[in-house]
């Protein structure tokens, strides 16, 4: 290891005074003074990267998960430290980042490519919050528990849209609303596959026997644990409300369409029996008397309009013509 090269990354440590430095040289983290440190890789460059191995000395197969993106949330024991992989959501994209945490007695070194706002967070804290005193342990609390507050607000923007497109506030076309169905229901399923990987490594840290260091502090991690099923039960909520608005608009959308085919099959209908006369009186033979009749034209005609007519007063009484009374083709449930 060569101490004289120095890297742009973060440090930050608490020396057994409780004196909190930031931007120490690496080196220093190893100082009789420091309590406990913390090492933050935000969008490291690959130099940086190699001193995983060379300064810190972590296991090869760690340090392969923190390069290669994207590993599934995991906990993983080595004999002076944890690996953890958190997932973390920057955006409105709804694509997991990568969090990797290596958390020892004495430090915590965290690795992400992205900068992560639950992370630049809790950075920003651990000045100003005395119960970061308590060591690595309880920041790495402190991030997962930051990476759950932050999916929250996803899945309350997801309950806003859903509530407008059941009231159809915009008041948008049928299809506008189903492709939106789906546009969100893909958005579930995004969030799924991470919260749902996340309570199960939350609920591997409260019941893992190898993990004594946090006993106490069982009771944080068991409202982590608690908020990740809330989150589980909201998406899956969520996604039956998105197949019943589907379901909703689907059979709305059939059930205008068939009201339109019968006022289609209506108007065939009483064209029937129009049709017959005019085929009649259409045919070329010389010997018809009502053709010499002079009101033999208007007589027929008024047949005609009478039987359209009385056809058409009979199928609207019976409901043959409903989508007349729907105004313009909306939505509206």
């Amino acid at each position: 290891m060569d101490n004289k090269v120095v890297f742009m990354i973060r440090t930050c440590v608490i020396t057994k005074d409780f004196e909190v430095i930031y931007d120490v040289s690496l080196p220093f983290v190893n100082s009789s003074d420091v309590s406990w440190y913390w090492v933050d890789f935000q969008e490291p460059t690959e130099d940086e990267a190699k001193l995983l191995a060379d300064f810190f000395h972590f296991h090869p197969l760690a340090i392969e998960d923190c390069l290669e993106y994207v590993q599934r949330p995991k906990l993983d024991f080595y004999d002076r430290y944890l690996f953890i992989v958190l997932h973390a959501i920057e955006g409105n994209t709804l694509e997991a980042e990568e969090v990797d945490l290596f958390v020892g007695q004495n430090f915590i070194v965290s690795f992400h490519k992205q900068s992560i706002h639950a992370v630049n967070e809790v950075w920003t804290r651990i000045q100003h919050e005395e119960d970061f005193q308590q060591g690595p342990f309880h920041v790495m609390y402190r991030i997962i528990d930051k990476l759950v507050d932050d999916y929250f607000p996803l899945i309350y923007h997801i309950e806003d849209v859903l509530n407008e497109l059941e009231e159809n506030t915009n008041d948008e076309t049928i299809q506008e609303i189903i492709e939106k169905v789906f546009d969100i229901r893909g958005d579930l399923s995004k969030l799924r596959r991470t919260i749902v990987p996340m309570r199960d490594l939350l609920y591997r840290i409260i019941h893992s026997d190898r993990l004594q260091r946090m006993k106490e502090r069982q009771l944080y991690f068991h409202d982590i644990y608690d908020h990740l099923l809330k989150l589980s039960e909201m998406i899956e909520t969520n996604r039956e409300i998105t197949s019943d608005i589907r379901d909703s608009y689907l059979s709305l959308n059939s059930n205008r369409m068939n009201n339109i085919m019968m006022a289609l099959t209506a108007i065939t209908t009483i064209f029937m029996p129009l049709t017959f006369i005019v085929g009649i009186y259409g045919m070329n033979f010389n010997y018809m008397p009502e053709l010499h009749w002079k009101y033999g034209y208007f007589a027929v005609l008024g047949v005609m309009a009478f039987i359209a007519l009385s056809m058409f007063f009979w199928f609207k009484r019976n409901g043959w013509f409903q989508f007349l009374k729907g105004g313009e083709f909306k939505g509206k449930r």
